[in-house]
């Protein structure tokens, strides 16, 4: 009796991805099991996306797809073919200059090692972009919501304290300018 191996997938066996990366169009090509992070670090060169835990829970590989904030390590890289991705590269404009949540960070002191920052920029980003929607009333959150925010997000270097003093520091301002143009 000759007992008949299953096939393995071959190794080589790609699938072309197509994306926007960062407002820009992008494509590779990933292996059916590549994760996100991966695909983005190894393939497309974003090597802003860090990889921690790789189990969704430090943070650290936050991105956006479409719009929504994600953890790249739990989504593979075949499942965002044709949307759009931003990492924490895409925060700064074209010419490089960093945003009001970056320099909030970097006037707060709200990174050391830098390793989780790129995560928790990326949160805080579409944490305060919901909050501050269009249509909706100017808020400016407490520091209880903006911990309750970076729950999700495991920092061994600073405390969160100047993270929050960031945050709420772009949420004021941004509230402020959007009642001042009301």
């Amino acid at each position: 009796m000759t007992l008949k191996m299953p096939l393995p997938m071959a190794a080589a066996h790609k699938q072309p991805i197509q994306l926007t990366l960062n407002r820009k169009a992008r494509s590779g090509h990933a292996q059916p099991r590549m994760l996100l992070t991966d695909f983005l670090r190894e393939e497309l060169g974003a090597t802003g996306t860090h990889v921690g835990c790789e189990h969704g829970v430090c943070g650290a590989c936050t991105v956006r797809i479409d719009g929504i904030a994600c953890r790249a390590c739990m989504t593979l890289a075949v499942q965002v073919d044709g949307q759009h991705i931003e990492t924490v590269e895409g925060l700064a404009d074209a010419d490089g200059v960093m945003n009001d949540l970056q320099l909030a960070f970097k006037r707060h002191h709200a990174l050391q090692c830098g390793f989780c920052t790129a995560g928790i920029l990326m949160s805080c980003a579409d944490w305060l972009g919901r909050l501050q929607a269009p249509g909706a009333a100017p808020r400016i959150p407490s520091e209880a919501d903006v911990r309750d925010m970076l729950s999700g997000h495991l920092c061994r270097c600073t405390g969160y304290t100047p993270i929050v003093a960031a945050v709420m520091e772009v949420a004021a301002a941004r509230a402020a300018a959007k009642e001042s143009h009301a």
